[in-house]
């Protein structure tokens, strides 16, 4: 979250400063005109922490050109000159703009942070050494700006939640409280885990409905073109010599869905593309998330293996974090929002956690009622609920559920390509054989011919 940086005055006259977070500068004012409502002051202004890019000269040496955050122009000014340098100009940057890294930046930050980790690496050595190497600029700036702020001796998992935007949620919740762990390696491989089988979970999810629905539409667009556009043209020949089309059934009938076409083509586009449009709207909302995660399960083929890589995502995260205390209940929680589902989210935190709270219920009690774990889960988490190993058997599972679905989900995307591949087949023979009928007509075979 950004920082922002409140200035007012008392009812007394004196200057009042400091500090807040938000998301954005909307929820910084509100957040400041909540706490000067209860501290009765006057708010004067709310600055956020930006970027300034600054040049400074020593003596007759070369300018040097770098950036820094601040509040206002004038603290770098200050800044610099108690520096020695000679300020040549601050301006404030304009288009300051933090894409999100790549998932495959973060997971090697994690990875190679749990290696040196293990070579007793102190910590502050590990991140100076990312901070260096790292080439992707927001991440580099948000390790750096986490490795100063632990130096100040803040508490390491504030530092960590504070880089959400960059790292993710889950991510950085992970980070902070492995660092307060006596086992950050183990914590930072299991994050690291996470996060790939989060991405493959993506990856393959484009994979085996997403490009298959593109091409199916951008299929049926092009032949409506071909057969709406182009093909009237190629038969206006036939239509000039008067010649009866009847005599060509599938050219006859190809130049009346064209004909129909043209004259319909506006209800046509509306009455496809308004639903379509709905339908984005609907599933961009937090209700329609929930609708498209809960019937996603009952895709034929591919719907179980999304409900199993869910499973596997949630057991990962509940591996990381769990410790057998009473607090759990929120690593339930967050495991439930990092498995990527709504449906299962919501279920989680609605019927088993409430279970678990108010009716003391176990844990594989409570997940059963929930309704969305299978039976296997059910049972192997109940296993290690007898056992004292549900922490094992919740890695046990998440690896189990990873075998078999990275294997069925290769034969499944291989099935739905060659599907897509057969009905492209099918629909060019079809328009080929539509557009060679014609090619045996000779002029003086027409019976109207004179």
């Amino acid at each position: 979250m950004a920082e922002f940086r409140i200035e007012g005055i008392s009812a007394v006259g004196k200057p009042v400063q400091g500090i807040i977070e938000a998301e954005n500068p909307r929820a910084a004012k509100a957040k400041a005109h909540q706490m000067a409502t209860q501290r009765k002051f006057r708010i004067i202004r709310v600055l956020p922490r930006a970027t300034f890019l600054y040049k400074v000269q020593r003596g007759a040496e070369k300018p040097v050109l770098g950036e820094q955050k601040a509040f206002t122009k004038e603290e770098v000014q200050d800044a610099l000159s108690k520096m020695g340098f000679r300020v040549l100009s601050v301006k404030k940057k304009m288009l300051d703009l933090k894409l999100k890294p790549p998932t495959a930046e973060i997971v090697t930050f994690v990875r190679v942070s749990a290696d040196l980790i293990r070579q007793k690496l102190p910590f502050n050595e590990i991140l100076q050494l990312m901070v260096n190497d790292i080439t992707n600029k927001t991440l580099r700036d948000s390790i750096r700006e986490i490795n100063n702020e632990l130096k100040q001796g803040k508490d390491s998992e504030k530092v960590f939640i504070k880089q959400e935007g960059i790292l993710g949620r889950f991510t950085a919740h992970m980070l902070g409280l492995a660092s307060k762990s006596g086992n950050m390696a183990e914590i930072y491989d299991s994050t690291a885990k996470f996060l790939e089988r989060r991405a493959e979970f993506k990856k393959n999810l484009k994979s085996a409905l997403i490009m298959p629905i593109v091409t199916l539409i951008a299929l049926f667009g092009a032949c409506v073109y071909y057969v709406g556009f182009i093909f009237p043209g190629m038969a206006e020949v036939f239509v000039r010599l008067k010649i009866d089309m009847r005599q060509f059934p599938m050219t006859y009938a190809t130049l009346q869905m064209s004909g129909f076409l043209q004259n319909n083509i506006v209800i046509i586009l509306i009455a496809l593309l308004l639903p379509t449009l709905l339908a984005i709207r609907f599933f961009t909302t937090e209700r329609g998330r929930f609708v498209r995660d809960k019937y996603m399960w009952k895709v034929p083929v591919i719907g179980p293996l999304m409900h199993k890589t869910a499973i596997e995502i949630f057991c990962r995260v509940f591996y990381a974090l769990y410790s057998g205390a009473g607090e759990n209940i929120d690593v339930i929680k967050m495991a439930s929002e990092a498995c990527g589902n709504k449906y299962m989210e919501h279920q989680v935190k609605t019927i088993a956690i409430p279970m678990m709270v108010e009716k003391g219920a176990g844990i594989t009690e409570a997940f059963e009622a929930s309704g969305v774990f299978t039976k296997t889960a059910i049972s192997r988490l109940h296993s290690g609920a007898e056992t004292g190993t549900v922490k094992h058997t919740a890695l046990q599972l998440a690896e189990y559920y990873e075998k078999e679905t990275t294997y069925k989900m290769r034969n499944a995307i291989d099935f739905i390509q060659l599907w897509i591949s057969l009905i492209i087949m099918i629909v060019l023979t079809m328009l080929t054989l539509v557009s060679s009928e014609t090619a045996t007509f000779h002029p003086s075979t027409n019976p109207g011919a004179g």
